[in-house]
């Protein structure tokens, strides 16, 4: 598609992204929406961004061009927008965020009335419209226009369901919240004390343009001296939109998402609530499907991308999933990856079993990942590129037993990645680079 990329339409705010495209997307959207008898009312949230108001502004615009009502959610994470979307009746959800991206991009995504992302189809209509608009006189008029108002009560509702989705309170608990100065800022820290956790919040105050700066999921230096500093037992990290989470433990040390699904998928098991296994995508540790295997639990591997993690978990009918970097889905309470759930059930484990989070992180041994980004001048070709595919097969003879090396083209840039993955770093990086540099000599630039 042209304008809808893997997670809607995305680029730098006011330069790929302009008011005027943004006014174009809530038109052709409206005018579907209404179109196809999907919903006459919108639920727009944002991140922190500075750019945030002035596209959410416009893409109000468009919306009540098209006659269609807009409740203006003010700064809400994605998972909120998709929840609080779910629950009002006639509606569908908007989102004007980067997730974790730098301040200066920005983008628009829109969430279905069931939860989801909107059908590729639908997209593909609105894609349609934005090229060939509605003519001013095919456009809602009068009394036709569509209303703007406040969404009431909206941030109460999302943390109240948030915390009946733990079946526990953690009092007791000590942790550093780090909010990526992004739309969690108030939400994350007012749910885990509402759960009844200690909690000290970092980078909790958004100016526009330190959103991710140094900071959140993709950041993790400063949530480790914080953990360290307060003698925490967690540290939990989101990024701008919340839709994933990174922790640390005691010590600082890293709990990414791997092993989260790992800590998340055994205690369900144990529990009796694990069904279909975990599905995950072909990034995802050595490591953690070793942990999944001894435990007996069967891992479901998809391409990357949380849309394809969950379009699998609804064919097999799994109940968890997700990605390496954060993204979790707990498929019976809610519809997409959500940081704030996730760091509440990780709590959950720590009070239910009584152990640490370092404890529950070692049952899964990481193997060390190499990753290496070649630009190329095209991906067509490098998988039929004889001297590409013998250095591709000379390397998984050395790794032959003890690692595995994937190669795929990247599905938002011109560049192929390398990821080199087994006990020996060392090793591993020169396998990548060898590799990187036959692949950069045949394809680049």
């Amino acid at each position: 598609m042209r304008y809808f990329g893997t997670d809607g339409v995305r680029g730098v705010a006011n330069l790929d992204l302009t008011p005027e495209l943004a006014f174009q997307v809530g038109l052709a959207a409206g005018t579907v929406l209404r179109r196809r008898g999907l919903a006459d009312t919108v639920l727009i949230g944002r991140d922190t961004r500075l750019s945030g108001q002035m596209l959410q502004g416009a893409l109000t615009a468009g919306f009540c061009s098209a006659g269609v009502h807009v409740y203006d959610g003010g700064v809400l994470t994605t998972p909120a927008v998709a929840y609080l979307s779910m629950v009002t009746e006639g509606c569908v959800g908007a989102v004007v965020s980067a997730s974790h991206n730098p301040a200066g991009d920005n983008g628009i995504k829109f969430i279905g009335h069931e939860g989801y992302k909107l059908n590729d189809d639908v997209l593909e209509e609105v894609e349609a419209l934005i090229d060939e608009p509605p003519a001013p006189a095919d456009r809602a008029s009068g009394q036709g226009l569509g209303w703007v108002k406040p969404f009431p009560g909206g941030e109460k509702r999302y943390v109240d369901y948030l915390v009946g989705s733990i079946g526990c309170r953690l009092d007791g608990l000590r942790v550093v919240a780090d909010c990526a100065n992004g739309a969690a800022s108030e939400l994350g820290p007012m749910a885990l004390r509402q759960a009844g956790a200690q909690v000290i919040s970092i980078h909790d105050q958004p100016d526009g343009w330190n959103i991710n700066r140094d900071c959140g999921s993709t950041h993790l230096e400063s949530l480790r001296e914080a953990v360290l500093k307060w003698e925490a037992q967690a540290g939990l990290a989101f990024d701008g939109d919340a839709d994933r989470l990174m922790a640390a433990d005691h010590l600082g040390r890293e709990v990414d998402g791997d092993q989260m699904m790992v800590i998340f998928g055994v205690h369900m098991q144990e529990k009796g609530e694990l069904k279909g296994g975990i599905v995950t995508t072909v990034m995802s540790n050595i490591g953690m499907k070793q942990a999944c295997a001894r435990a007996g639990i069967e891992v479901l591997e998809t391409q990357v991308g949380d849309r394809y993690v969950l379009q699998e978990m609804l064919d097999k009918g799994a109940c968890l999933g997700g990605e390496q970097s954060g993204h979790i889905i707990f498929l019976r309470d809610s519809t997409t990856g959500d940081g704030i759930l996730s760091a509440l059930k990780l709590l959950a484990v720590m009070k239910e079993t009584g152990s640490s989070l370092e404890e529950l992180a070692g049952q899964m041994e990481r193997f060390p990942q190499v990753l290496v980004n070649v630009a190329v001048k095209t991906k067509e070709g490098w998988d039929e590129n004889p001297a590409i595919l013998a250095e591709i097969k000379r390397a998984e003879e050395a790794l032959a037993g003890s690692g595995r090396l994937l190669v795929r083209p990247s599905g938002t840039e011109a560049k192929i990645r390398v990821m080199a993955e087994g006990p020996d770093e060392g090793s591993l990086q020169a396998l990548a680079e060898a590799l990187a540099a036959v692949i950069r000599e045949q394809q680049g630039e």
